[in-house]
């Protein structure tokens, strides 16, 4: 129990201290998440909104798919780029295996299921009538798309929060193409795992402190869009 005393007290001194070292890791995770999300946006929005208006052969089976990849554990996501982007693999001349650029890569791969499963759900439950009549009002393609997603823009940030939630907190992939490389690719994740296994207990309990106080940020916001976008509706 002293022991247990002890290192949360250290933890929490690392915390409040600014520790470089201990920053650095939480600002490399924050960059390379927060640089995923902004990629996987723009993608996720046209899938979805294809998925939800556009009526075409295929349709549930495109939809079930990306229902499926959310579920996809991140280490398999890790698995196929690593043998992607290592040197006897088809992209191995892009030499992007451990670095933050394959890290974000991966990460657009587990947030995009996720933010089009949702943003789908989010555009189907809009009325159909107001992208048929800004259409009718002379409205271009992007015009009218930019209509829906003021429309659903809790849905929307609802969606990103639940993604950058997710991605942010993954290991499997970072681990086997970050390569945990201290200074570079080390992530709150990555760095937890190690530390845990050096016997380092305070740094992993000081990230992962991070983690669960991004956590409950991050559900406070959902509770908060979901609660606005209930009172949009009923309104």
């Amino acid at each position: 129990m002293n022991e247990l005393m002890v290192t949360t007290g250290e933890a929490l001194r690392l915390l409040v201290s600014f520790d470089p070292a201990l920053w650095e890791i939480i600002g490399v995770s924050f960059r390379v998440s927060l640089t995923a999300i902004l990629v996987s946006l723009p993608p996720s929005l046209l899938l979805a909104l294809l998925l939800a208006r556009v009526s075409f052969p295929g349709r549930w089976l495109a939809i079930s798919v990306v229902n499926t990849l959310m579920a996809v554990p991140t280490v398999v996501v890790g698995l196929v780029l690593f043998m992607l982007l290592s040197r006897s693999g088809p992209l191995g001349e892009l030499r992007l295996l451990f670095t933050q650029r394959a890290m974000i890569i991966g990460q657009i791969l587990l947030a995009m299921p996720i933010l089009t499963a949702m943003l789908h759900s989010t555009f189907q439950s809009l009325d159909q009538r107001a992208w048929e009549t800004a259409r009718l009002l002379g409205a271009s393609w992007f015009q009218a798309l930019w209509m829906l997603i003021r429309e659903a823009r809790f849905g929307v940030i609802a969606a990103l929060l639940a993604a950058f939630g997710r991605i942010i907190a993954e290991v499997g992939s970072a681990v086997m193409i970050g390569g945990n490389i201290e200074h570079f690719t080390r992530t709150i994740t990555t760095a937890i795992a190690l530390e845990t296994l050096k016997g380092e207990f305070a740094q992993g309990l000081a990230l992962g402190l991070v983690l669960l106080l991004l956590a409950l940020l991050l559900n406070v916001l959902l509770g908060v869009m979901r609660g606005r976008g209930q009172q949009t509706v009923s309104v």
